[in-house]
């Protein structure tokens, strides 16, 4: 009994010591290593502030001790050139101060000649063209050749070599955008709008998510000779012409004003659905001297069945006295075109609704007088309409083509203007002008 009692403390030293058997010896391996991994675990995430409830991290968790520093990014606080010195609080307390603009583009005026005709995405916007109207036989590359090679004839660029970098077209809508190596060379090519490509004038416009940059210039300051803009913009010699037959198409209607000079800019305002001319047009000649010369020889001239209304269109005209034409077109987003300045009257002139042969037949004058009648009437009280008709068949008696409108206030008048300048009347554009009432009630038309 006594060696039983040896052999069992034998026993239970051999389990604490590990010198015991197979299966002490492995339990007493297992045990120790455990406690101290979880002692290890729980008092590193105890250093992550959760004392009370530690949490341990599931076996496919990366280790804290394996994570890497990540390196530091190439973008994030990176001092503008010249600014190297200065710390990121300073720089926003120059911003704050007004001593340092609040967007900065580019420094160095080195390294700013480079970013203007480099392919930086800083001026990317701004160095984009949209060329619409383009023939379906385009290809990039012949159109990439073509406006290269008008850009250097027409004395356009700035440097040696191909200003425009790269072509897209797109052949199922007709527009393309070009993309140019320098913002300058890119505005100066809007002096190619209207340039012809395989008999197709192209529209040149800037994309609709342009962003121009500060000092840099928006509009070009160069003419193309025999380049026609198809952008009229407003100036004290832009022309309005009113009255055109709707079977012109540009080409005819460009040739009869070409007739005085050399056109800078035309375009015969279309309907945006049918394509078909609205009966006016917008121009502007190269030579400015001439415009009045043409005015005098388009107005009141007969093609067809309609006369022509010629005169000038642009705000702020450069002479006074004559007549007020105000011009409310729908879809042109203007709100008056004044011609000359003149007050406004009681008696309204409507132009550009009725023709000779129309007025010669008696049941058609009655009905036109009618219908003038019951539409006035919707805009004040109308005291009397008078449309001059050919005496005689005399077509150019004083007034024909014309027809006058008496109501019993200025403000009615008025209101009627606002209500049917722009209006279309058997299928032509109403203009509408104010008249003097003595020579209204002289017949002086």
């Amino acid at each position: 009994r006594g060696g039983d009692r040896d052999r069992g403390s034998d026993r239970d030293r051999g389990g604490v010591g590990g010198r015991g058997g197979d299966r002490s010896d492995d339990f007493g391996r297992d045990r120790r290593p455990r406690r101290s991994r979880s002692k290890s675990r729980d008092r590193s995430y105890r250093g992550r502030g959760d004392r009370r409830d530690p949490v341990l991290p599931s076996r496919t968790s990366p280790s804290p001790r394996k994570s890497r520093r990540r390196a530091p990014s190439k973008w994030w606080d990176v001092a503008p050139n010249g600014f190297e010195h200065i710390t990121p609080k300073q720089f926003k307390a120059m911003q704050a101060s007004g001593q340092v603009a609040s967007s900065i583009l580019v420094v160095d005026p080195v390294v700013a000649a480079q970013t203007m005709g480099g392919s930086n995405q800083l001026t990317r916007q701004a160095r984009r063209l949209y060329v619409g109207g383009v023939p379906f036989a385009a290809t990039e590359d012949n159109l990439l050749s073509y406006f290269n090679e008008q850009i250097l004839s027409s004395g356009l660029n700035t440097c040696p070599g191909p200003p425009v970098l790269a072509v897209q077209i797109n052949l199922d809508k007709s527009f393309a955008f070009l993309e140019y190596r320098s913002v300058e060379e890119c505005t100066q090519s809007l002096a190619l709008d209207g340039v012809v490509f395989h008999g197709c004038p192209l529209k040149i416009r800037r994309p609709t998510d342009y962003a121009p940059l500060p000092g840099s210039l928006t509009q070009p300051a160069a003419y193309v000779p025999g380049v026609v803009s198809t952008v009229v913009p407003d100036s004290p010699y832009k022309i309005f012409a009113g009255g055109l037959p709707s079977y012109l198409n540009d080409d005819q209607v460009k040739e009869l004003l070409q007739s005085f000079g050399p056109l800078k800019a035309f375009n015969l305002v279309k309907d945006t659905m049918s394509g078909l001319s609205k009966g006016f047009a917008f121009f502007e000649y190269v030579d400015s001297t001439i415009t009045d010369q043409a005015i005098a020889g388009l107005n009141s001239m007969q093609l067809g069945d309609k006369q022509l209304i010629v005169q000038l269109a642009a705000i702020g005209s450069r002479t006074g006295g004559g007549t007020t034409v105000q011009l409310q077109v729908p879809g042109l987003n203007t709100a008056t075109i004044a011609t000359m300045a003149a007050p406004a009257t009681e008696v309204l002139c409507l132009m550009n609704m009725v023709t000779p042969e129309e007025l010669l037949d008696d049941e058609e004058y009655e009905e036109i007088l009618e219908d003038v009648k019951e539409e006035c009437s919707k805009h004040g009280r109308v005291k009397s309409i008078e449309i001059p008709r050919p005496y005689k068949g005399n077509v150019s008696a004083p007034g024909v083509g014309k027809i006058y409108v008496e109501y019993f206030s200025m403000g009615e008048c008025a209101k009627a203007t606002s209500s049917l300048t722009g209006r279309k009347f058997a299928n032509r554009v109403v203009v509408t002008t104010y008249f003097d009432p003595d020579k209204y009630h002289r017949r002086e038309f």
